[in-house]
């Protein structure tokens, strides 16, 4: 990719958006650029041990405005975090 494109964010490079935490996880969203719309793209982190572990949560849910992608990830990453918990580490 050249300097230009990812200097201007042409060609799906991720958009730092915002980050919560939830039950002792730290949640990233980080919608990706994708034509005119923003890909369901994020991290889920936990320190276990004195090591932080990360799980990449990316999914092909596409939204018109970064800000609905941001909440779509965080409500995403909510229910893995619900659903499978401290295994989506293994």
């Amino acid at each position: 990719m050249s300097f230009l494109k990812r200097l201007f964010g042409i060609g799906g490079m991720q958009t730092p958006a915002a980050e919560i935490t939830h039950e002792g996880y730290r949640i990233v969203a980080t919608p990706k650029k994708e034509g005119d719309h923003y890909r369901l793209h994020g991290e889920i982190s936990r320190e276990i041990d004195g090591e932080v572990k990360t799980h990449k949560l990316i999914r092909a849910d596409l939204f018109p405005a970064s800000d609905d992608c941001v909440e779509q990830t965080f409500r995403k990453a909510k229910q893995v975090i619900r659903e499978r918990g401290m295994r989506i580490f293994s």
